[in-house]
């Protein structure tokens, strides 16, 4: 059974369900949510401001509008209505049984019910339920909003359909799904997190290395690699030009010394657990949580825009959010193309000012100004109806003059507004100009003129606007062209009619 998703409830609001409410939440869903933690709404608005600060630095796109944090005093409240229910309660079956039971007893009988769990199979969270086959293992990693994977696994009894359409959904929400083939008691890469952990434990109770050591030999060493190419990409390319099977026979024979400890874990005594807390304190002992969480964050956006500007691994997954952010913002000016009055300026495009947009005098920085300008500007092209398919039929808009009045400063936490008019148009050319405009007395602190040009990208050369683009713009065109030309426009630019 297939459906479309709109509604989610999130059972569980910890580290792990306030990442997932945080992905969500800012890919434009309403979540209801019941935490009977008594700091739930404090630790769930936390999780959510990090997560709104890293995505402001991540993407380009301007952000969707945030979906509704729905808090809810009843599990029954929160599943009512749900299209997708992701539960993110402690690591204990009983208790996760006893919940399913529960969302069971209230939910629709199509809603998807994915588990964070880090090691249970989905056969037995599916124990005992009338409808087991909807129950699967949605398993992501720390922090949700940031890191995309995320391990679906279906059983025996899972509906191929329900598991597809899981899939989707969190392919929209910018997750990479990696549907596990067979169920298996820590999925993957708990397993793989596993071995890693195991040998850490024996290096810290033989004296061998320090928990910062340990770290020091990750972040500096084979983290970077596994950060963008993973375990058996990387082990090919030290198979040098002869690849993996080169390498399996160089190093093939090591895996049968006494190196590791896999098979063994050491006591976990008082005398160990202290050694551990105590060279984690000193680590990072000076940091509060909160303060890491925002390093790590930095630092994960950092990777990701390298990948990113490489189109490699988890950063090719970034920059098709940046364009589904990107729909997102214009899909409303498509939808409410009908209710736009012509005569008067249009308004088509928002901002807030984040943080780190602005300069050392912590106002805006001057490309910012141009990457909203240029974002009302598609908004623009949006309406008049450049969308995928237009772009794939090989046509185009390029900018090809600009002009900027940089008028007042915007500090951040801003909210803009940008007004949008058409001064002229003919059969190639286009020229718009736009307003920005700060706070609730609409206070003007920066213009921009832009003279576009239509051309065909297969023969890079200009043409005629095609449809609807051109009838688009006709229609549009006497209405807007009868409104007072802004004093400020034609200094920069030629004027056409």
């Amino acid at each position: 059974m297939s459906h479309t998703i709109k509604k989610i409830a999130a059972i569980g609001g910890g580290v792990i369900g306030g990442g997932w409410i945080a992905r969500f939440i800012l890919n434009g869903y309403d979540v209801s949510i019941f935490d009977p933690h008594p700091q739930a709404k404090r630790i769930i608005g936390e999780v959510l401001d990090g997560a709104e600060r890293a995505y402001g630095k991540l993407f380009q796109a301007p952000p969707c509008k945030k979906g509704k944090l729905i808090f809810c005093d009843s599990l029954a409240e929160a599943v009512a209505d749900a299209d997708y229910i992701q539960e993110s309660v402690p690591e204990r079956l009983e208790l996760k049984t006893g919940i399913y039971a529960q969302i069971e007893a209230h939910a629709r009988p199509d809603a998807l019910i994915g588990s964070s769990t880090s090691g249970f199979k989905p056969s037995q969270l599916q124990e005992g339920l009338a409808h087991p086959e909807r129950v699967f293992v949605a398993h992501p990693f720390n922090p949700v909003y940031l890191l995309p994977l995320v391990e679906i696994v279906p059983s025996d009894v899972s509906d191929k359909a329900m598991i597809e359409n899981a899939r989707a959904f969190l392919e929209e929400v910018g997750m990479k799904a990696l549907v596990v083939r067979k169920e298996i008691d820590a999925h993957i890469a708990d397993r793989l997190l596993e071995a890693v952990w195991r040998e850490g434990l024996w290096l810290i109770n033989d004296g061998i290395a320090t928990t910062e050591e340990i770290d020091d030999a990750i972040r500096y060493g084979f983290g970077l690699r596994w950060a963008q190419m993973g375990l058996f990409e990387t082990y090919r390319v030290a198979g040098g030009e002869a690849g993996m099977r080169h390498f399996m026979a160089q190093f093939g024979p090591a895996l049968k010394w006494p190196w590791t400890k896999l098979m063994d874990v050491p006591e976990l005594t008082d005398e160990l657990i202290d050694t551990i807390a105590s060279q984690s304190d000193a680590q990072s002992g000076h940091m509060s949580v909160r303060e890491l969480e925002r390093a790590r964050d930095d630092n994960l956006v950092g990777i990701l825009l390298a990948l990113k500007g490489n189109d490699w691994g988890a950063g090719a997954l970034v920059a098709e959010m940046d364009k589904r952010f990107y729909e997102k913002a214009h899909d409303g000016v498509r939808t409410e193309e009908g209710a736009l009055d012509f005569a008067k300026p249009l308004d088509l495009h928002t901002a807030r000012v984040a943080p780190d947009w602005t300069d050392y005098n912590g106002h805006m920085t001057e490309h910012r100004y141009l990457q909203v300008f240029g974002d009302a500007t598609d908004a623009f092209l949006a309406l008049i109806g450049m969308d995928k398919a237009y772009l794939a039929g090989g046509h185009s808009v390029y900018t090809v003059e600009t002009y900027i009045r940089y008028l007042d400063d915007v500090p951040a936490g801003t909210d803009l507004r940008l007004r949008t008019q058409m001064l002229g148009c003919d059969e190639k050319r286009l020229r718009i100009c736009h307003e920005m405009l700060s706070g609730e007395d609409d206070h003007v602190v920066a213009t921009a003129e832009h003279m576009l040009l239509h051309v065909d990208t297969n023969a890079s050369r200009a043409c005629p606007f095609g449809s609807p683009l051109k009838e688009k713009l006709g229609a549009m065109k006497d209405a807007q062209m009868a409104l007072p030309v802004p004093d400020h426009a034609g200094k920069g630019i030629r004027v056409i009619g």
